[in-house]
Parts: C-alpha cells; structure tokens; sequence
C-alpha cells in the first residue's frame, strides 16, 4: 500500500522543532510520505531565530514541480513564505498542479517565530490574502495572526468567530482559529467549516515545551486529510495528537523546547 503522500512548503529550523523538520516528523508519525519545498533557511535555537534566508522564489517553484510531476502529492500544508515574491510562487505552481482536481491544502499563515522574531514581511500579507487563502481548503491562524489577517479584534470568543468568519469568506470557507494565545486553565479552538462552528475545548498542557506547535498541528492535520479525513474529524484527531505530543515532550534547550512528534512510535526491541 502506497503512503500518503505529504508534501510541506515550509522554511527549515536548524532546531529541529519547527517548519519542514516538524512537518516531516509529523508526516512520519501519521504514517505519511513526507517531502518537502524548502521556503527559507534559518538559524534558530529554542531561544531565538538569529538569521533568515529566504530562497528565490523560482527554485521554491521548482521544488514543487519536481515533487508533482514524479511523485505525487495527496496533500499540502504551506507554512513559512517570508516574502511576497515567495507568496506568489508558491500560488503559481499550486493553481497549476491542482488545475482540474481537489487537493487538500493546509495554510498556517506564519508571521512571528515564538522567540518573537518576524517571519512574514508586511507586504508579503496582502499577496498572502490574495493568492493563498483562495486556494486553501482550511487557513490555521493563532489569535495574532488571525488579527493581523483580518484587521478585527480577538479579545473575546465571539470576537474571535467573526474574524474567523471574516477571513473563511476570504477563501475557501474553512477557518481554524487556534485558542493558544488566550490566557486560561481551558483552551478553546474554534473550526469555522462550511458555515457550521465547531468548538474544540481541552485542558491546557502546562509546559515550555511549544516551540513548533503551529506547524505541528497544521502538518497533523494535512496528514489526516491526505489519507481521507473529513476536516472536522482531521482538526479534531489533529489536536487531540498535539496534545499527547506535548504532554510527553521532553526538555531541550534553554527556552521553548520542542513537542515529541514521535511520542506514539514503539522502540524496536
């Protein structure tokens, strides 16, 4: 039987907890293919991105050319573009690979690195608004980024579903709204699909250890989708899996470590 095959558009982490190297552990532990389209390189720790270097945007368009017309792709998650030239490749090759078909594309519009650092130029939000939130089948926004999109409060939960709400009549009528940001005991993640609110409540996971957790959980969801999960039920399996990886992560660095992607896999004896 033939993997589902994952494909992330993403920067790289030098470490290791955040962007394609998530995303690939990710795509492993859900029993995918993984292959990636490198966006940017970076240097970072748990601590702090300390230098970015974004690719040209024609060897991105390359990279996923070179995976769709040998291998296969099943299913997409897109995160670090870091530029509007990179937005607007990345936009081409996927509106020509998906021409006459329905692929399952993840969006996690990343913007700030969770040392603080800004990964998405300000004039690269507008070409992401035009470009990729069109061709997304659900965008994963945390509470700034869903602000920043859309311009709308987030203090509160309904001020929350509105921009949601706001953003989903934008593209493809999906939005996840991440509950991370938001202070409490209880962390609320709303899923705005096909007109219908589905309200994901959990118990917060009291640790250091999210660096990544926006990729980890986008990826987790494009995974789901690639081996034929409708979206409530892949968000829903998706958080649920981020959960465990967070309670068993396990401490590294000296800021905010990394989630244990592979928290589920048995050692070989």
């Amino acid at each position: 039987m033939t993997p589902p095959r994952l494909l992330t558009i993403a920067g790289s982490d030098s470490g290791g907890g955040a962007g394609i190297q998530a995303d690939l552990k990710t795509f492993a532990a859900h029993g995918g293919y993984g292959m990636s389209a490198v966006t940017a390189l970076t240097a970072q720790n748990t601590r702090e991105v300390r230098a970015v270097h974004p690719a040209p945007p024609d060897f991105v368009a390359a990279q996923i050319d070179a995976v769709f017309e040998d291998i296969g792709v099943d299913a997409v998650k897109i995160g670090m573009l870091a530029d509007a030239g990179l937005v607007r490749a990345v936009a081409d090759r996927l509106r020509v690979h998906t021409r006459g078909r329905s692929l399952p594309i993840v969006l996690d519009p990343v913007m700030i690195a969770k040392s603080g650092a800004a990964l998405l130029a300000d004039e690269a939000v507008a070409a992401l608004l035009a470009e990729l939130v069109p061709l997304a089948t659900v965008v994963t926004p945390n509470l700034p980024e869903l602000a920043r999109l859309t311009g709308l409060p987030v203090d509160g939960e309904a001020e929350r579903r509105r921009a949601a709400e706001a953003l989903a009549g934008r593209g493809g009528g999906n939005v996840l709204a991440k509950g991370g940001h938001a202070e409490g005991a209880e962390m609320v993640d709303l899923l705005y699909a096909a007109g219908t609110w589905h309200r994901i409540a959990h118990p917060r996971v009291e640790t250091l250890s999210t660096h990544g957790t926006g990729c980890t959980l986008s990826s987790a969801i494009a995974a789901r989708l690639g081996r034929g999960e409708e979206l409530p039920q892949a968000v829903a399996g998706a958080i649920a899996w981020l959960q465990g990886a967070l309670a068993a992560a396990f401490p590294l660095g000296g800021g905010h470590g990394p989630v244990n992607h592979l928290y589920l896999m048995k050692e070989s004896a």
